[in-house]
C-alpha cells in the first residue's frame, strides 16, 4: 500500500499513518510511505514512483501546492485504487475521510464570541484546499450568525502551512498592526499553530493580548510556555477507516460505483480562562 503526506514530521500525518498501519499489517499488507514537502512536483513524483512499484492501493492527502490533479485522475482512470484523506479532491469519485471541519470551527468561533471576542483573526494554509475552504467556511458563518462581521484584513493565507517561518511571523505583525487589532487568532493548520506560537513569542504578545485556538495533534501540548485551545482530530481512527476502505475497493469482486466521504468528529480543548 501506497502513503502520500505532506509532512512526516506532523503530528497529525504520523498518527493517521500508525492508524493506516494497524490495519494494514493485521490485513498482511506491507506500506511504503513518501512525504510530498507540499510540493506539486515531488506529488507527482513519488505517486509515479508507487504505480511503478506496482502498489496494491494508494492512500493520499495533498500537497499544498497542487490545485490541478490530472496525474491522479490519470491514475484512477487506470485502474489504482485511491483513497483520500483530510485533503481531498472533489473530482475524484471514490472513498474520503475528512475531519468535521465545518463544525468545529464553527464551535470554536462561537465559543471564542461568547467569551466577548470579537476580532477574531484567521490564520489559514493555502486557500486552494479542501480543509481551507471548510475552516474558513466554519468560522465565517459562526460570525454571520452572532452578528459579527468577518473583515477580510482579518484572515491571512500561509501556502506553506508553517514550514516557511517568515511568512507566519510576517502575517501575525501585519495583524497586530491593525487599527482594530484582534482579540483572538484561530490557526487553521497543525504545523501552523506551532510556527504561530513561536512568532507571538517572538513578538513579545501576551496570552492577556490574544486568546488562541488553533488545530493541533502534537501530544505535549498542554506543556507548552504560551497557553493555547487547541482542536484535535482523530488522526489515528481517520487513518484506520481510510485503509479499511482502501481494503474495500480492492477486495472487491465487483467495480465500486457508490463511494462515501466519511466525517470523523474532532475535539476541542479550551484554556482555562476560554473554557465553557
Amino acid at each position: 500500500m501506497g502513503i502520500v503526506v505532506p509532512d512526516l514530521a506532523n503530528s497529525f500525518f504520523s498518527q493517521a499513518i500508525s492508524g493506516i498501519e494497524s490495519i494494514a499489517e493485521k490485513e498482511g499488507y506491507h506500506t511504503i510511505i513518501s512525504q510530498t514537502k507540499d510540493s506539486y512536483h515531488k506529488e507527482i513524483e513519488v505517486i509515479n514512483h508507487m504505480a511503478n512499484r506496482y502498489v496494491d492501493g494508494l492512500i493520499i492527502t495533498m500537497s499544498s501546492e497542487t490545485t490541478e490533479y490530472t496525474h491522479l485522475q490519470q491514475m484512477h482512470k487506470s485502474g489504482l485504487p485511491i483513497v483520500f484523506f483530510d485533503r481531498i479532491v472533489d473530482e475524484i469519485n471514490t472513498y474520503k475521510v475528512v475531519c468535521n471541519n465545518f463544525e468545529s470551527c464553527y464551535k470554536a468561533t462561537t465559543q471564542l464570541i461568547e467569551n466577548g471576542k470579537r476580532n477574531i483573526a484567521f490564520l489559514a494554509n493555502a486557500p486552494q484546499l479542501s480543509i481551507t475552504k471548510e475552516r474558513i467556511g466554519g468560522y465565517k458563518t459562526a460570525m454571520t450568525d452572532r452578528l459579527i462581521s468577518s473583515r477580510d484584513e482579518l484572515i491571512k493565507f500561509c501556502p506553506s502551512g508553517g514550514s516557511d517561518f517568515e511568512e507566519v511571523e510576517l502575517a501575525i505583525k501585519q495583524l497586530m498592526a491593525l487599527d482594530e487589532r484582534p482579540d483572538a487568532i484561530f490557526v487553521a493548520g497543525d504545523r501552523l499553530s506551532m510556527a504561530c506560537l513561536r512568532a507571538v513569542k517572538n513578538l513579545g504578545i501576551k496570552s492577556d493580548e490574544l486568546s488562541i485556538i488553533g488545530f493541533s495533534n502534537v501530544d505535549i501540548i498542554d506543556l507548552l510556555e504560551t497557553p493555547i485551545s487547541h482542536i484535535r482530530q482523530r488522526a489515528f481512527e481517520m487513518g484506520q477507516i481510510s485503509m479499511t476502505m482502501l481494503l474495500k475497493i480492492i477486495e472487491a469482486k465487483y467495480p465500486i460505483t457508490d463511494f462515501e466521504t466519511k466525517v470523523i468528529d474532532a475535539d476541542i480543548f479550551w484554556v482555562e480562562h476560554l473554557s465553557v
